[in-house]
């Protein structure tokens, strides 16, 4: 059942409109912000997002989480991929990830950056990512979410990462995915540097260096200004580009942070020196303040200008806290009570903080124990936005969670969820490899390509994955092989190889693990 309980741009913008035929027509739909950040844990907040708090809840400082939590719903099982551009992508298409391909993060055109392995060789997988025409090789092409919203109406903007798709390709540009405007997305999934006074990874001030130099922000060159407040502030400018218009704005604020390098935001930095953090997890933590300011700076500027009754926001990350800093000597543990973290089948690697508040029609501080998946997003932003009538070239895995922001007496608990990663990310630890696993009520099934195991667990009962139950429930674990292997081959979804013997590894419903 489901379980609810209380708890620069005007000259753009008018070029756009020109262009594009576009009227103000739909003065009465919510705009909407969906806030992304990079790899933050579901630990990573001073909001418990399970059913008490914890030490890193103690730790971190995010007001405007607390805020946005006490005015909306917050989701204690949301779900996204492991690594950053299967979300990114899921999110933008619909698509589950085994349908889509673009299993693993995306950079230069035509190139894997799967790491070589002495067991498995790895598909060819969709390394140029998400497109908007059906002409690139190696790439997915499908209808993105932004052009469904400009095409209904809406003043889209993009702020921050955007790695939709490989340098060179058409995605390369927000631009060219439905956004009216662009503020420094580009094809890279990371950056040089956080910090103006070093050009945000770029060699030389005003200029432009490839991957990892942000792009667009070459006025705050050389200023002591952390990227995170300057995102923000250009945001505030199309959003009052958006306001001219007098159409309802889609914001997507897709924040660098809290992804690596770790750098210190100065505005937070020295109070988490003096709790006695080490130095490097007061970057982080200043990092993730930083990126919670923006937040609250987004939320006072809609009370400022009277749109908060009439505006969405949903808070997601892309995947699970990046566990694999040393702290003390420990690896791993930076999302506990959660398993590992980023690149992880595991609960750290794909767990994520989420918020929705959506004035009028989701209750205040409510929690939502229903699971969902990042595919969701985009039927479930599309009803939002009032969008009845629309079609795609692609096939939409996603569900909305509409229902579930209302409280209404329907469920998913009983849907399946998918995740599918035939790959190396290249990174060692708990859970990482390629895998293929499925959600279905409380059970997990994790199937391991390398050596065609099973790990099974019962997420209610044992959150931390502590216990594999593959001995104990082989009926079990043969159900979910079953579901896992017919939706795999369903969605013709690609798979390792074995080097010893050249052949595919045989589905998870095949292999001869669950038969002994």
């Amino acid at each position: 059942m489901m379980k609810i309980h209380k708890l620069h741009f005007l000259l753009s913008f008018f070029t756009v409109v020109i262009l594009s035929g576009c009227t103000p027509t739909k003065e009465q739909a919510p705009n909407i912000i969906l806030f992304m950040v990079d790899d933050m844990g579901w630990q990573d907040t001073s909001v418990p997002f399970g059913h008490e708090k914890t030490p890193y809840n103690e730790r971190y400082h995010t007001p405007g989480m607390e805020r946005l939590a006490s005015e909306g719903m917050i989701f204690t099982q949301a779900y996204a991929s492991s690594v950053c551009s299967p979300t990114r992508v899921s999110l933008m298409s619909g698509m589950n990830a085994a349908r889509h391909r673009v299993t693993n993060w995306t950079l230069h055109r035509n190139a894997s950056v799967d790491a070589t392995d002495s067991i498995l060789n790895y598909p060819d997988w969709n390394v140029n990512g998400l497109q908007p025409v059906d002409s690139i090789e190696r790439s997915t092409y499908a209808t993105m979410l932004p052009q469904i919203l400009k095409d209904n109406g809406y003043f889209t903007i993009h702020c921050g990462k955007a790695h939709f798709g490989a340098m060179t390709t058409p995605s390369a540009n927000p631009l060219n995915c439905g956004f009216d405007i662009n503020i420094a997305g580009h094809a890279a999934g990371g950056l040089g540097s956080y910090l103006g006074e070093q050009n945000f990874g770029n060699k030389e001030k005003g200029g432009h260096t490839e991957p990892w130099g942000v792009p667009g922000l070459e006025k705050y060159h050389g200023d002591f200004i952390f990227i995170t407040e300057a995102l923000t502030i250009e945001a505030k400018k199309a959003l009052d580009s958006a306001r001219i218009s007098n159409m309802p704005f889609f914001l997507y604020m897709a924040h660098y942070a809290v992804h690596i390098p770790l750098n210190a935001d100065k505005r937070f930095y020295q109070k988490y020196l003096d709790m006695g953090l080490p130095e490097s997890e007061a970057k982080y933590a200043s990092m993730i303040e930083a990126m919670d300011k923006s937040l609250v700076d987004l939320m006072d500027y809609l009370d400022e200008n009277k749109l908060t009754d009439n505006t969405i926001i949903l808070f997601m990350s892309d995947n699970g806290g990046f566990s694999l800093r040393p702290r003390a000597g420990e690896l791993h543990t930076h999302n506990s009570p959660l398993q590992s973290g980023k690149g992880s089948a595991y609960e750290g690697g794909i767990r994520e903080p989420m918020i929705v508040k959506w004035p009028g029609k989701v209750s205040q501080e409510s929690v939502c124990d229903d699971y969902l998946i990042i595919e969701d997003f985009y039927p479930s932003i599309i009803e939002m936005a009032g969008i009845d009538n629309y079609s795609t070239p692609q096939t939409i895995d996603g569900k909305s969670f509409v229902p579930m922001l209302l409280e209404q007496n329907k469920t998913t608990s009983e849907r399946d969820l998918f995740w599918h990663f035939p790959n190396n990310w290249g990174p060692t630890g708990p859970g990482i490899g390629a895998t293929s696993t499925i959600r279905s009520g409380d059970w997990k099934l994790i199937y391991y390509y390398a050596n065609q195991q099973f790990e099974l667990f019962n997420i209610p009962e044992d959150i931390g994955e502590q216990h594999n139950l593959t001995e104990q429930k082989p009926d079990k674990v043969n159900e979910l092989a079953l579901k896992l292997g017919n939706y795999l081959r369903s969605v013709d979804a690609q798979r390792p190889t074995l080097k010893v013997t050249g052949e595919l590894v045989p589905w998870p419903d095949e292999t001869s693990v669950i038969h002994q």
